[in-house]
């Protein structure tokens, strides 16, 4: 709320104002003070006139129009009349002789009541200039009245009573009151029904406490109401609404009651709305509020929700308390006097008044002001104060007009303050209505004419810069028109929308519409426009494009009383139109599948009382009733503000809107982010029905719809025509008769043919080929009848492969499957003559297969079993044979017949004949074995050939069988073996125990048995004193004990197997028990005789013991060694060294010096075999080192070595060992033959030695002799070559791929060349298998023996 003027006259100052403001129009006000005198200004403040009283003014008020003004004065008889139209003043004599104190005009007719100090009362009729006193209406001063509708008068006096009386100035009824009365008012009281009588409640406040209701028509009971003491004292009341009232108290309390007389006596609302006083309250039903003033502050309420207020005003300069307050007839104005004789005038309520031009807008911001503002540019706003109070406003680029009646004033909008400079004033020929603008010209429109001329021109030249529309009266009247940068339109009673090129200011363009056309919207550069016409109907027109016809627009809501053009540059084709309440988006659809369109995109509320003036990107600027701008954004757009929260539900609504709004930027953007599988196929439609195919293969490849983007590329590329593409994109939206209608309309109807055969609808395939393409009847024909044939309508199929057949040679297969077709359906319909006769010449084996199936199924077998036969069908035709009995031709059919269906059916019926041998071949084919078993077995006694098969086929009910017939030939064995085959163990078992045959059944039951199956058997031994087997099944069942106890019960005579039975029952018993019984048997604790060491050493690898089956075996290869068994000691060690290799144990060094020796032993024979004697030699050296490990050989090692010596050339050597034999205990024990030679060895000694070779250790480099197995300079055990007993080098290193022992690659070759085994292991080999190995490293660590072993 703006304050618009302030009065503060001096002769005022100190007293209360008495003023009235101007009926009806509220133009001016009337203000009396003091003086004598009554001041008169007009609604912005300027003093009118003057009208000087012979005293100080006791009353005013204006008649109902608001034309006459009249004042009456003490210390005067006179009433003074001021004529508001010529601004006259004029006396009239009362005639009456006391001092006047009321004065009030009639509310619908020019009656003006007058009433006087001392009671009596003048009724003056203004028109007739009558008069009409009455004296003593009362007895004391008439202090208050009210008119009613009905013309009656109601007066309250000094005398405490209320009277009323009618226009004549007869009293109809009069009433004490219980004090004085104030402030009367006619009203209708709430009632439940309505009432005709008019207004026949006069409220009156009595002595300021009680609020007096007095019903005319019930005078005997008037209704009084008191209210809390707290309130103070009735202020002022006024009655509003239907039949409410509201009152101000003194206490600053503000009520609304109900006089609907269920509610009488309660509060509707309450509020303590100043702290200390109220002074005045007042109504405004044009604005549906009420206003209260005190504490120097004026508060605002909503009728509609009283809690709501709108707006406070605060006067802090008003010191002296406030007074009365006063709204105008239209609720613009709010006029405050305060008790120091100013008067304030508010704007409480403004013309709604603007107009745009592009982004600019121009809007009434006070009763004298108008703003010019242009926020999406971010110039700065423009405020201009015009001479008038205009009734329109418009604005141009560059220009701002207003005006009033038949005047414009014109202002130009420049770079320099103020931001305006007044142009001109214009006076036109009649009342404008409205006026548009341009960059150059006005337009205005008056009287049904629209006048055009040139804003700023040359005065000579006006004449000729100006022109009249229509220049011909018979034309029309025009009822709207509107300005673009190029065109002027106008729309006439007579139907017509006219387009005027402003350049020429010809006409360039009219459309002819039905009715008369009430307003034109064109958009932003002028190409389309929206009319609405007198049928309150609304059309969107392209005057530029005549082809483009008039499209009315959908759900169009008749109170809709603009529209506004998006001037965002993207949304040439989105508007809006506006009501009161809603704002409704639409947009047109200019390139579509289904043509040029225009949808209703949605609607959005508007606030209350606001006028759109500007639209842009989903934005609405609207002027507000206060004069200011607000934002109103539209639910049409929500997608541009869209956050993260957004639900899945709520994003699916934007991108529609978006895709209806054609954003499709914004709708991929939506998509990108959240859309689901939906909203991209919702997106790529709307991109086909728009023809946005680029976007669309985008769009379906983003959803990986591959079958789409590939089908849009193929359209993309050399599809120029329009109707051809958008029948394409149709298709593919499955608007199938649309796509048609488009290709036909296009330059390749043939097209439209295509579609209908591929959706295989055949009936308008047909109906277009008769149009399009005849020759292509016979195949569509042919289609059809396949589509016919399927779905079961056979007559029809017929027919159609008949009018399919072409008799072409070209089209040979085409007519085979009509030909096909008509011996199928002639078949079916019964004609089975002329379609088995047709698919027996046809060349299909197929049709002869489809054609037998058919006769099948209608039970004609022998035709069908024909067809099956000439068709090379053998297992359907004789199945069909069988059916018909015909056994013979099944017999010639069988050599080609593959199912062992119908060879068993015919091995059955060969069976019943009793032609045994047909039969079991019969069976054998169909691979019914226990048939074939059955046969052989009873009727061709052929046992041989039923065990074989039995044995082949694994046949359990074959092997019932024949266990059956060998029972019967008292073969129990036999039987037993075909009855653990049918696993019929409890059986064999009985028949095994019957006959003693138990070794056998526990032989054939190997391990296929069950743990119940082994006990049984060995109870069974255990019965017999069969220790060895009882032990054996008792070990199989994991009864270990009674295992062991048996085997240690076995005779001497199984002693070996027994004991090996037992170390593996001990080892698979892993019970400490069990071991130890078995230890001590073995030790011979027991029975005084200790068995072999090789069982111990069993039963130690048999329980994982490593360590104690190493001592075994250091323990055993001693013994075998002193027996002579060298291969045996060492592959008792071998053995053992490999086991705790893979046990990951370290190796007793004894062990692996043992087994060091026994190989260097071995390798002797090797070498001397092949010749080499010095290799021979150095190994026996070596072993003669070591002869205590040989005992039972020393002499011939020892000779050996002596003669293998001298051979090479070691004679020392030679002559040391042949010193050792000439010791007396080996000295006869000689061979004969190199004795003597050896005595003169040890005669005649020759001490010359062959130095050894020498080579590096592996380990460190250290050169020391070849056969050296121990490096003196890094104190490590060498590894040694099993090829040649040497140590190993690491540039010459490989090894044995079996037992991986090492050897000297080169030697080990040479080796190989002759041995076929490896030296270590006795495992086969060749030279190729050996590789030679650059990385040594992993066989290179260094041993550290167990020296603890």
């Amino acid at each position: 709320m703006k304050s618009v003027f302030v009065l503060a006259e001096k002769a005022w100052a100190g007293s209360n104002l008495l003023y009235k403001w101007q009926k009806s129009l509220g133009n001016y006000i009337a203000v009396a003070g003091q003086d004598n005198t009554v001041k008169i200004f007009d609604r912005h403040g300027h003093k009118w006139t003057e009208i000087n009283l012979p005293g100080r003014c006791v009353g005013m008020d204006w008649d109902k129009d608001g034309d006459i003004l009249a004042v009456i004065a003490a210390k005067s008889s006179s009433i003074f009349l001021w004529d508001a139209s010529v601004s006259k003043t004029s006396q009239i004599d009362s005639g009456m002789r006391d001092q006047m104190s009321f004065i009030l005009w009639s509310k619908t007719s020019p009656l003006l009541a007058v009433g006087t100090v001392k009671g009596n009362l003048l009724i003056y009729n203004q028109q007739t200039s009558r008069k009409i006193p009455v004296l003593g209406k009362h007895s004391k001063k008439i202090t208050c009245g009210c008119w009613s509708s009905q013309n009656l008068l109601a007066l309250g006096s000094d005398d405490n009573t209320l009277s009323i009386s009618n226009h004549e100035g007869d009293t109809i009824r009069q009433t004490t009151v219980r004090g004085e009365p104030a402030e009367i008012y006619f009203s209708v009281m709430k009632t439940d029904e309505r009432s005709a009588q008019g207004e026949s409640t006069v409220s009156v406040s009595v002595d300021k406490k009680i609020l007096m209701l007095f019903n005319i028509n019930d005078p005997g009971n008037p209704i009084e109401l008191a209210f809390e003491r707290r309130y103070g004292n009735i202020v002022s009341y006024r009655w509003y609404g239907d039949g409410y009232i509201l009152i101000g108290f003194s206490h600053g309390y503000f009520v609304v009651i109900s006089t609907h007389i269920r509610e009488i006596g309660y509060e509707l609302y309450q509020a303590h709305n100043h702290k200390d006083c109220l002074n005045s309250v007042a109504i405004s039903t044009a604005l549906n509020k009420a206003a209260s003033c005190g504490d120097n502050s004026i508060k605002i309420h909503e009728l509609s929700d009283r809690k709501d207020i709108s707006s406070i005003i605060q006067l802090d300069d008003e010191n002296k308390g406030l007074d009365q307050l006063s709204w105008t007839d239209d609720g613009q104005l709010l006029a405050l006097s305060t008790q120091r004789g100013t008067l304030h005038v508010f704007l409480t309520k403004l013309p709604i008044l603007g107009d745009s031009y592009g982004t600019r807008l121009a809007y009434l911001t006070s009763l004298l002001e108008v703003t010019v503002c242009n926020q999406v540019e971010e110039e700065s706003p423009v405020t201009i104060e015009v001479e008038v109070e205009p009734t329109f406003i418009a604005v141009g680029p560059y220009h701002v007009a207003v005006g009033m009646n038949n005047r414009a004033w014109f202002y130009a909008l420049v770079d320099q303050e103020p931001g305006f400079n007044k142009l001109k004033d214009i006076e036109y020929l009649g009342t404008i209505a409205s006026m548009c603008l341009n960059s150059d010209y006005a337009a205005a429109l008056f009287e049904g004419k629209v006048q055009l001329h040139v804003i700023e021109g040359k005065d000579q030249d006006e004449k000729k810069q100006m022109k009249l529309f229509p220049d011909d009266d018979r034309k029309g009247r025009i009822l709207c028109h509107a300005l673009t940068a190029d065109f002027l339109y106008y729309g006439t009673d007579s139907g017509s929308v006219v387009s005027v090129l402003v350049e020429d200011w010809e006409t360039v363009n009219s459309y002819s519409h039905s009715v008369g056309v009430r307003k034109v919207f064109p958009d932003v550069i002028g190409t389309r426009l929206v009319f609405i016409d007198n049928k309150n109907s609304g059309f969107l027109l392209s005057p530029a494009n005549a082809t483009e016809s008039c499209f009315e627009l959908p759900n169009f809501s008749p109170t809709i009383t603009g529209v506004l053009w998006d001037n965002w540059h993207a949304d040439r084709g989105v508007f809006v139109a506006y009501d009161d309440d809603k704002v409704y988006t639409y947009a047109l659809h200019k390139t579509t599948v289904y043509g040029p369109q225009v949808v209703l995109v949605g609607s959005t509320a508007l606030p209350f009382s606001q006028k759109p003036l500007l639209f842009y990107n989903g934005e609405l600027t609207c002027q507000t009733a206060s004069g200011k701008i607000s934002e109103v954004e539209l639910s049409t757009h929500s997608f541009l503000k869209r956050t993260a929260t957004d639900s899945p539900a709520e994003l699916s609504r934007q991108l529609a809107q978006a895709l209806m709004l054609k954003r499709f930027h914004e709708a991929w953007a939506l998509c990108k982010s959240a859309g689901t599988n939906a909203d991209w196929a919702e997106l790529g439609k709307a991109c086909l029905v728009h023809m946005e195919v680029e976007l669309a293969i985008q769009v379906y490849r983003m959803s990986g719809n591959v079958g789409m983007v590939l089908s849009l590329q193929s359209i993309q590329v050399g599809t120029e025509e329009k109707s051809l593409l958008a029948g394409h994109l149709a298709m593919f939206l499955e608007d199938y008769n649309r796509a048609q209608d488009l290709y036909l309309s296009s330059s390749s109807p043939v097209a439209a043919l295509e579609m209908r055969r591929d959706l295989l609808h055949w009936d308008s395939a047909l109906m277009l080929a008769k149009r399009l393409a005849e020759d292509q009847i016979p195949f569509i024909s042919k289609e059809y009848a396949v589509h016919l044939e399927f779905v079961g309508d056979y007559v029809t199929a017929l027919a159609h492969y008949e009018k399919g057949m072409t008799h072409n040679s070209k089209f040979q297969e085409h007519d085979e499957a009509c030909q096909a077709g008509v011996a199928r359906m002639s078949i079916r319909m019964g004609d089975i003559r002329r379609g088995a006769a047709q698919a027996i010449q046809h060349p299909s084996r197929v049709l002869k297969k489809e054609c037998g199936a058919i006769l099948e199924s209608m039970k004609q077998y022998s035709e069908a079993a024909q067809l099956y036969e000439k068709g090379q069908y053998y297992d359907k035709a004789a199945s069909v044979y069988i059916r018909c009995k015909n056994w013979m031709k099944v017999g010639e059919l069988l050599p080609n017949v593959s199912s062992p269906k119908i060879h068993l059916q015919y091995a059955k019926a060969k069976e019943a004949d009793g032609k045994y041998k047909d039969a079991a071949r019969a069976y054998e084919s169909a691979k019914d074995w226990d048939n074939v078993i059955r046969v052989l077995l009873d009727h061709l006694n052929n046992p041989e050939e039923a065990v074989r098969i039995v044995r082949e086929m694994q046949s359990i009910d074959g092997a019932k069988m024949v266990a059956r017939f060998f029972l019967r030939l008292n073969d129990y064995g036999s039987a037993i073996h075909f009855l653990v085959l049918s696993h019929c163990n409890d059986e064999a078992f009985q028949l095994a125990q019957q006959h003693g045959q138990m070794e056998v059944y526990a032989d054939i039951i190997g391990s296929e048995a069950t743990q119940e199956d082994y006990q049984s058997i060995a109870l069974y031994f255990e019965g017999e004193k069969k220790h060895l087997q009882a032990g054996k099944f008792f070990q199989k069942c994991g009864q270990y004990s009674r295992a062991l106890k048996h085997f240690l019960l076995c005779p001497s005579t199984e002693d070996n197997l027994a004991i090996e039975m037992a170390i593996e029952t001990v080892g698979q018993a892993k019970d400490s028990s069990l071991t130890n019984q078995l230890i001590d048997y073995l030790m011979g604790e027991s029975d005084g005789m200790p068995k072999d060491a090789k069982y111990l050493f069993r039963l130690y690898m048999a329980l994982q013991q490593y360590r104690e089956a190493a001592r075994t075996a250091i323990i055993i290869a001693r013994e075998e060694q002193c027996a002579g068994n060298y291969r045996n000691a060492h592959d008792v060690l071998f053995s053992m060294y490999t086991e705790l290799q893979a046990q990951k144990i370290k190796i007793p060094a004894e062990m692996a010096t043992n087994l060091m020796i026994l190989h260097s032993y071995l390798l002797v024979k090797i070498h001397v075999k092949r010749g080499d004697h010095l290799k021979g030699a150095r190994m026996l050296i070596r072993v003669s080192n070591n002869i205590s490990k040989f005992p039972a050989h020393v002499v011939p090692i020892l000779t050996s070595a002596v003669i293998e010596c001298h051979r090479a050339g070691l004679k020392n050597s030679a002559f040391s060992f042949a010193a050792m034999l000439m010791r007396p205990e080996y000295r006869n024990d000689i061979d004969p033959k190199y004795r003597k030679k050896i005595e003169a060895m040890v005669r005649r000694p020759d001490k010359s030695e062959l130095e050894e070779e020498t080579t590096p250790c592996p380990f460190c480099g250290f050169q020391l002799p070849q056969n050296e197995l121990l490096c003196i300079s890094c104190k490590n055990n060498l590894p040694y070559c099993i090829a040649t007993g040497r140590h190993m080098l690491k540039e010459d290193w490989s090894i044995c791929p079996h037992c991986e022992f090492p050897a000297l690659y080169s030697e080990f070759i040479l080796l190989l060349e002759r041995e076929t085994s490896c030296p270590m292991c006795s495992e086969s080999l060749s030279a190729s298998q050996v590789k030679k190995l650059s990385d040594c490293s992993k066989y290179m660590k260094p041993d550290e023996p167990d020296e603890t072993q």
